[in-house]
């Protein structure tokens, strides 16, 4: 069930608070709740439509030939609901749709207001016609002085989003495998995880100067599975004043949960950069900037790199950092493989927190089908000082330019869960990267040195002797290599990279490093932006 604890409830951020709308009606809001206000502005279940995910494309195809029409927000109290009234709404899970024999699925709700306070049409398909889901207040159950305000059998004005439950982890509970609520954001578990990085159906001029544009999914169009199906379609609708969209997700739950995305988009204006398959999740601090943080725990992430796999067979693994400034890094490549945000340290130890669980967040990747041709992933990370604010930033940016009038169509793949490395793949994965001051350690810091240590893991590497013709490739811009060493760490299948760099203040230093040996590379290409101050 929906728990009403703020755990189960998405995380507040300065993207999400941007996303869902000013805050300004809930910074208002009184506690009074009008009886009878609740279905004043509900709208009637409208008549089945025949619907098919090529029809929904021309419908978006039509609309986006119109004026953007911003959506209403709702009225009666559900616009005035503050942080913790919402706290005390909870999904009844004997309401669940889909709670039939022989269905693997459920589907619950989420009740609007707090931040959520634009309804989304939600319409259940069966036998190629679409019908209203239509929800009343009987649907949710309202905890504490709420249940006394709220009027039964009410008819809502509609809901936030919803979520899907499937018995992942055990075959007796049907457990939460993904949510759409707020703006295009979306979440999505594998076995044994729980929710950190979200993804997002469009960017529009992420990271950019000015303002952000955020495309919302305004009607969602879930296929009713049949009995004994293992997979969903979920079919949605997305606007903004730039473009409209329809998209379709095939979701398959697992031990890596699948979505495969259809994303259909048509633009309404020239876009200045286009963000396809964006990803945000959120990085605090770990062993490259731990200084900075007085905390008990040794780390604070979602996620700590972004890994690419290009082409050419080469992994790139950029680990994130919570910089001083704007940070901005872009990949150009062509027909990538994969990208993707990854959490790689998957120890209780490496975090300490009990309630967060950090080590269990999913990583996710993003496999285009087809060939996406030439263009670039960006990374933009964000100066944050808490853990509530998601700062890390993800997409894939096409090189030709967006202009009015032009369609666009993207398919992808989503994999959610742990995803680890290939300890048994024949090149080494970056296990770990530590920085701190430069020099000898103990000794008094050097003003613009810097120290990176990059252990590398598995493969090939790991079986060959400490004397092994190896040698580190390390390059450095805007900045200088002082000192470099590469050793195998004794009693172990790690080999540790330290290099000493120096930079003037202000610089941006960008760095990479890989070991090389026997005509090839034998790891993962590491990869860091350093920003002196």
């Amino acid at each position: 069930m929906l728990d009403a604890s703020p755990a189960h409830l998405p995380r507040l951020t300065r993207r999400s608070l941007l996303a869902a709308g000013t805050a300004t009606a809930v910074l208002l809001a009184t506690t009074a709740l009008p009886r009878g206000a609740m279905a004043e502005d509900a709208p009637a279940p409208a008549a089945p439509q025949k619907f098919s995910f090529d029809i929904l494309t021309q419908q978006m195809r039509e609309l986006s030939k119109k004026p953007y029409v911003a959506p209403q927000k709702v009225t009666s109290f559900l616009g005035a609901l503050k942080y913790d009234d919402y706290q005390r709404i909870q999904y009844n899970p004997d309401r669940a749709r889909w709670n039939t024999p022989g269905s693997f699925f459920r589907m619950d709700a989420f009740h609007l207001g707090w931040l959520f306070d634009t309804p989304v049409m939600l319409d259940e398909v069966a036998d190629g016609m679409a019908r209203d889901f239509t929800f009343t207040t009987d649907d949710f159950i309202y905890h504490g002085d709420l249940a006394a305000k709220v009027p039964a059998k009410t008819a809502l004005q509609g809901v936030a989003g919803f979520r899907l439950r499937y018995p992942l982890n055990r075959a007796d509970i049907f457990d939460e495998i993904v949510a759409f609520i707020g703006a295009s954001y979306f979440r999505a578990l594998g076995e044994g995880n729980t929710y950190g990085l979200s993804a997002r159906g469009l960017a529009i001029n992420t990271g950019l100067p000015g303002a952000e544009e955020f495309p919302r999914f305004s009607a969602f169009y879930l296929e009713r599975p049949a009995p004994g199906a293992q997979s969903v379609v979920v079919n949605a609708a997305l606007e903004s004043p730039s473009c409209t969209g329809a998209y379709r997700f095939v979701i398959s739950p697992g031990e890596n949960t699948v979505m495969e995305v259809t994303a259909r988009l048509f633009f309404r204006a020239a876009v200045q950069q286009l963000g396809v398959a964006p990803l945000t999740s959120m990085f605090l601090y770990s062993d490259v900037n731990r200084a900075g943080f007085d905390d008990y725990r040794p780390q604070v992430h979602d996620s700590d790199g972004l890994m690419i796999r290009r082409a050419d067979g080469d992994v790139m693994w950029r680990q994130l950092n919570n910089p001083p400034r704007l940070g901005s890094s872009v990949f150009a490549l062509k027909s990538p493989k994969t990208f993707g945000l990854h959490q790689r340290d998957r120890n209780y130890a490496d975090y300490q927190d009990v309630g967060a669980k950090y080590e269990k967040r999913p990583s996710i990747d993003v496999e285009p089908i087809g060939d996406w041709g030439e263009g670039a992933v960006r990374l933009v990370e964000i100066p944050s000082e808490l853990e509530v604010n998601d700062n890390i930033v993800a997409f894939w940016i096409p090189s030709a330019p967006v202009k009015a009038g032009d369609e666009l169509e993207f398919r992808y793949r989503l994999k959610w869960g742990n995803l680890p490395p290939d300890s048994r793949g024949q090149r080494a994965y970056v296990h770990d990267t530590r920085a701190g001051h430069g020099g000898i350690s103990g000794s008094k810091p050097t003003p613009g040195l810097r120290k990176f240590v990059i252990d590398f893991k598995g493969g090939l590497l790991a079986n060959m002797p400490g004397d092994a013709e190896v040698q580190p490739v390390v390059t450095v811009s805007h900045g200088k290599i002082v000192t470099q060493t590469l050793f195998k760490v004794s009693g172990s299948d790690i080999w540790r990279l330290v290099i000493d760099v120096s930079a003037s203040a202000g610089s941006i230093v960008e760095l990479t490093a890989h070991i090389a040996g026997y005509g090839r590379k034998l790891t993962e290409v590491w990869l860091y932006q350093w920003m002196r101050n």
